[in-house]
């Protein structure tokens, strides 16, 4: 295990449908990153493609526009500077997935898919994207970080998976819109449970 790991939050407002200019801002937020000496940088959820997509994740165009642009990301860590984190969806076995990659070393070191997808008020996730599987943690520079993808930090079954399954540190990257009121909740109701539950430090994007 590393001395110390160095972790950027990267709290932008990413486009709808705007991928080149999303993946543009995220290669500058990275480049200030490296400035700072960062590892790696987390971006939120789905934030290649921009949050909420609604019904432009049914459309192909985007879906392969999507992994284009994020090749492009994947190919810019080639240089040695910090990994990234990136939101996006992700096409496997015939269903989409809202997932995490984490790009390194010039390519794709991992993916995650939310695993809790939430369907009430303004989210309609059940209708869009597959449940992935109860994620494992995912290794990077001799570290195991958990993963969990906003609605997933809301139940307690997966942190105590990560947790049980060695994980040393949350990230949990959100996309949620704006709500009078929501962030007490969210930080005192949920994130500080779930941290104390687990054990483990938690950092909320």
């Amino acid at each position: 295990m590393p001395d110390s790991l160095k972790i950027t939050l990267a709290q932008l407002n990413q486009s709808v449908g705007d991928l080149a200019a999303n993946a543009a801002a995220m290669l500058a937020a990275r480049g200030r990153a490296a400035t700072a000496g960062a590892d790696l940088i987390v971006f939120p959820e789905l934030s290649l493609i921009g949050y909420p997509p609604e019904d432009l994740v049914l459309k192909p165009a985007l879906i392969e526009r999507a992994a284009v642009e994020l090749d492009r990301l994947a190919k810019a860590t080639a240089d040695g500077g910090p990994a990234m984190l990136v939101g996006s969806v992700f096409a496997a076995d015939g269903v989409l997935y809202n997932g995490m990659a984490l790009l390194d070393g010039g390519k794709v070191a991992a993916l995650r898919y939310k695993h809790e997808l939430p369907n009430y008020g303004t989210f309609d996730e059940v209708r869009l994207f597959h449940p992935g599987p109860l994620p494992e943690p995912v290794p990077f520079r001799g570290v195991l970080l958990g993963v969990p993808v906003c609605e997933d930090i809301w139940h307690p079954a997966v942190c105590r998976h990560l947790a049980g399954r060695g994980a040393e540190i949350l990230l949990c990257p959100n996309g949620s819109p704006y709500e009078i009121d929501k962030e007490t909740l969210r930080i005192d109701g949920v994130a500080k449970r779930r941290a104390a539950e687990s054990r483990l430090p938690l950092a909320y994007v």
